[in-house]
This record gives C-alpha cells, structure tokens and sequence, in this order.
C-alpha cells in the first residue's frame, strides 16, 4: 500500500516511527515541500501488513 504522511519533520518522523511497529516499509521517499507552509512536509511510504506472530 502506499501512505502519505503530511506534517511537521518531527511528527512525520514520530508517524514514521509508529507505523514501522505494525507493517513493512518498503520505501520512503525523499521529504517533499508542503505547497503551502515551509513548516510542512509530505513523505510517501510503500509499505505491507507484517505477519500476524500472536500465538
């Protein structure tokens, strides 16, 4: 699947972080400039289900 994370640095590193927990990241790409705050980026994520190893 691919996901779209949009935020400050800090919070798309934290979603990036918390994602990575619960599926399989495949890709990230390169930060993107929100088109309307400096303050803001986009990162694209292609990323699968992890297997479920609950007993």
């Amino acid at each position: 699947m691919r996901i779209r994370l949009h935020g400050t640095p800090t919070e798309t590193a934290a979603a990036l972080d918390a994602i990575a927990r619960v599926l399989h990241i495949h890709q990230v790409s390169r930060p993107y400039p929100d088109r309307r705050s400096p303050l803001f980026q986009r990162i694209y994520l292609q990323a699968t289900p992890r297997e479920d190893t609950r007993p």
